[in-house]
């Protein structure tokens, strides 16, 4: 009846038109809730991946950081049905690799897997252009790498507690070697060094291989050495270990004692590789690459590699990640502005 009274010409009653807008209204709203409904479910659906995802590692291919990454790369393709690929961009002690990736768009499609050094850089080299905890998300840590305290095999030192006592006698003329100002190496023996209360002689090198090299020659007295180089150079009788890094003894090295045990109470320098996204990276496309990760990790093949390597698997949350991330960077500060530590 109110269609033939508009066409003929009438003017309907305000009741009438009122009740018309809400109609209009309501239809208008259920519509955009139902646009809003399909963005979530889009979002939320297990789609992700549907194309291959980048894996920047931000360090040349062969290294530590590169090993573990290709490993899960393989395992996630596997269990994803997509390609999982690595880009390796060094430079810059790797910063460059990690600032491509903190640029990269938030899709899940560029992942970052970086070392412990990603937590010391900051406090060390005022180049920095990124902020870890604002422009990427912590997803998991991968690995624990403990390191070992190594000494020449022809010095008389057998012992942490020899190695403190042969460093208090003469301050400043015990040296070690590492692989660069600010990386993990320098750093841990700083640590030592605070911890302990002594100082001794830091010999930087352009890497890991030219440092051991001149420990194992003499003319460099020690080092904190990765665990993975340095047991061959053990077992060879080229290097003497002393202690590990970590809080607990390792498997592939087990008469070693800790730092800790050995003398230096709650000291721990870990060597660790982890998975982050950029930050704004949808929660449940980061869900889902944490649950793929923690699964990876506990395939027989990977913890048959590392076990092999005197490295353990971790598969952590997020929120546990995070949070030693942000206790590592307080740590490794207060460490660099004690040492007065900044990158060459």
């Amino acid at each position: 009846m109110a269609d033939r009274a508009e066409r003929r010409g009438h003017v309907l009653p305000k009741p009438v038109l009122r009740l018309r807008a809400i109609r209009v209204i309501r239809a208008s709203a259920v519509a955009l809730v139902g646009l809003a409904l399909s963005a979530v479910q889009a979002v939320s659906e297990p789609s992700y991946p549907s194309r291959p995802v980048r894996i920047i590692v931000p360090s040349e291919a062969g290294g530590g950081t590169d090993i573990s990454a290709r490993a899960l790369a393989d395992r996630l393709a596997q269990s994803t049905g997509q390609q999982f690929y690595i880009e390796n961009r060094p430079g810059a002690a790797g910063m460059l690799g990690i600032e491509i990736a903190a640029r990269a768009p938030n899709d899940g499609y560029t992942l970052l897997i970086a070392a412990s050094t990603i937590t010391i850089v900051p406090s060390t080299n005022s180049n920095v252009k990124y902020d870890l905890l604002r422009d990427f998300v912590p997803i998991s840590q991968l690995i624990n790498s403990p390191s070992v305290l190594l000494v020449n095999p022809g010095l008389p030192i057998k012992s942490v507690k020899g190695f403190l006592a042969a460093a208090k006698t003469k301050p400043g003329e015990l040296s070690y070697a590492s692989a660069g100002v600010g990386s993990q190496p320098h750093m841990a023996m700083e640590l030592l060094g605070l911890m302990a209360d002594i100082s001794i002689q830091h010999i930087p090198y352009k890497g890991v291989a030219p440092a051991m090299t001149d420990v194992i020659g003499g003319r460099v007295a020690s080092m904190m050495g990765n665990l993975i180089s340095a047991k061959s150079q053990i077992d060879a009788g080229h290097l003497r270990g002393l202690a590990v890094s970590s809080l607990k003894r390792s498997a592939v090295l087990p008469s070693l004692p800790t730092v800790s045990e050995a003398g230096v109470a709650g000291y721990e320098a870990i060597q660790w590789f982890g998975l982050f996204a950029p930050a704004g990276t949808p929660a449940p496309i980061l869900a889902r690459l944490q649950s793929e990760t923690v699964e990876a990790l506990k395939s027989p093949e990977i913890q048959q590699r590392l076990a092999a390597d005197g490295t353990e698997a971790v598969g952590n949350t997020s929120a546990e990640f995070t949070a030693q991330i942000k206790s590592e960077l307080e740590k490794w500060s207060k460490v660099a502005r004690a040492a007065n530590t900044k990158a060459q």
